[in-house]
């Protein structure tokens, strides 16, 4: 366990319930020296413990790796951090999750540093009917006047008209296609989501070019009446969802040309990429896309959790019962709903369609596909919870055949390269952000160590076991009191 001054550690917690604000506590330690040392080091890059043992950070940056006694000079023993010959790795970065939901604002933003009691310093939103909103805690977060985890975000989706997804930006033309990217752009948003509900090909392939020719990273879904290379070719930067790419096992290209001359239905479509499904085939398929320079978030969790719903009893877990609100799991409901309609002939294809996907990551992986750990964590995605869904994300990499020091580079080095910001994150070296999480074990040798954090170093802020746990604190309360709030005015 590890302990630090008493008067640090007063200035690192705060007690509000919503949230964690701090100008006080960041414009104090922003410009503070500290030192971690006797420390395992992991070079994430290498896949290995780097000789090194020391980190002096001066704010929210690395000053420099090296030997406790060429930099631990000028820090103050106070803000020398023994970590006790730990493994300290970078910042866990979340690349799926949604900040959803306009009667959760409350709710969400009361679950902002719950992320980093799981070792998560940042997180990119997939967009959402919240978008506008994340994007102000985007920028408040970076500024200095909220704590949670660095956000990156889509803001509002690219979608067709009447969509079922609330908030979505409409389109049913290329007018009105470079309205909306004329708006994400004023809104400096990260990168462009683009969804396929009622999105047809044509115009979605038009959108994918569009955003790709203003300079945007674009992501999202796969429709129906395209290809995946179609995509990739027109400046697509990642797959959200690998089940997407389960397509390139099957005939994809004959079997979109079929769908567009009418043979067959979309139906007839799905039935053909679930039936005809050859491995080798698609491990070449991955090849191909790997050279395009695709990416894929694979967000297995969900599936699982719904796959295996009948098996499990989810709603004692400690997410639900400590952390999330009755409103908040209230929308978990609209799934539940369709699972109980399954018969049990589909109960078992779902099952049957989850391990195939789950069994694909890893031929991913080794065909040069980059892969970006993301939970979809969501108020929408029952039993897929805030931070803890990440962690059991990468257990699911490690069962389906990847090697640990992959899997910490899908959440860490792989997502700072993703956004183009590897040259000042993503790493533990000198210059990059301080973002570091201490573990009781080696990730290199089980990724199963990602779960016990001893302690995390975010935002010029350095939180031990007792600071991470007072924020589960301040979550519970959160909780308790919007459900009393929310009790009282019904």
């Amino acid at each position: 366990m590890l302990y630090f001054n008493r008067s640090i550690a007063f200035r690192t917690i705060t007690s509000l319930l919503f949230c964690l604000t701090f100008n006080s506590i960041y414009s104090q330690q922003k410009n503070h020296s500290y030192l971690i040392y006797n420390a395992q080091i992991i070079d994430v890059a290498g896949g290995k413990i780097k000789k090194e043992k020391s980190v002096l950070i001066e704010g929210d940056k690395i000053k420099a790796v090296g030997d406790f006694a060429t930099l631990s000079k000028n820090v103050p023993v106070s803000n020398r951090i023994n970590a006790g010959n730990k493994f300290l790795i970078p910042g866990l970065w979340d690349m799926h999750i949604h900040l959803e939901g306009q009667d959760l604002v409350e709710d969400n933003k009361a679950l902002l540093t719950l992320f980093f009691t799981y070792g998560i310093t940042t997180v990119r939103d997939c967009a959402s009917d919240l978008g506008e909103q994340v994007l102000a805690w985007r920028d408040e977060i970076n500024s200095g006047k909220l704590l949670g985890p660095a956000i990156f975000t889509a803001g509002l989706k690219l979608e067709g008209i009447n969509s079922i997804w609330k908030g979505d930006l409409e389109i049913s033309n290329e007018e009105e296609l470079n309205q909306m990217l004329d708006k994400l752009s004023k809104w400096k948003v990260d990168f462009v989501k683009i969804t396929e509900n009622t999105l047809k090909g044509p115009l979605f392939l038009k959108s994918v070019k569009a955003a790709h020719a203003r300079g945007f990273l674009v992501s999202g879904h796969v429709p129906i009446d395209l290809t995946i290379g179609e995509l990739a070719d027109a400046g697509f930067s990642s797959v959200e969802h690998s089940s997407y790419l389960l397509r390139l096992g099957c005939n994809e290209a004959g079997i979109v040309a079929d769908l567009k001359a009418g043979k067959i239905s979309n139906a007839d479509a799905n039935a053909l990429y679930q039936s005809t499904f050859d491995q080798q085939r698609a491990i070449k398929g991955y090849e191909v896309m790997a050279k395009k320079g695709l990416a894929v978030t694979p967000t297995l969790i969900g599936g699982k959790q719904l796959a295996y719903f009948d098996e499990s009893n989810y709603m004692q877990d400690s997410m639900m019962t400590k952390y999330l609100t009755q409103l908040y799991t209230n929308s978990y409901q609209w799934r539940l709903d369709r699972l109980a309609k399954e018969t049990a002939q589909q109960k078992a294809d779902r099952k049957k369609r989850y391990e195939l996907g789950k069994s694909q990551v890893p031929y991913m992986q080794k065909a040069g596909i980059m892969i970006l750990a993301g939970s979809d964590a969501a108020a929408l995605n029952s039993f897929v919870y805030p931070g803890e869904s990440l962690i059991a994300e990468l257990m699911l990499y490690q069962e389906a055949g990847m090697k640990p020091a992959d899997i910490l580079r899908s959440a860490t080095i792989n997502g700072a390269k993703f956004l183009k910001k590897f040259d000042r994150m993503g790493t533990i070296d000198a210059g990059k952000m301080a973002d570091l999480v201490l573990l009781d074990q080696n990730p290199l040798l089980d990724i199963r160590a990602v779960r016990n954090v001893l302690a995390v170093y975010t935002k010029s802020t350095y939180f031990n076991r007792a600071a991470l746990d007072q924020l589960l604190v301040n979550a519970n309360n959160a909780k308790l009191a919007l459900d009393r709030k929310r009790i009282g005015t019904k």
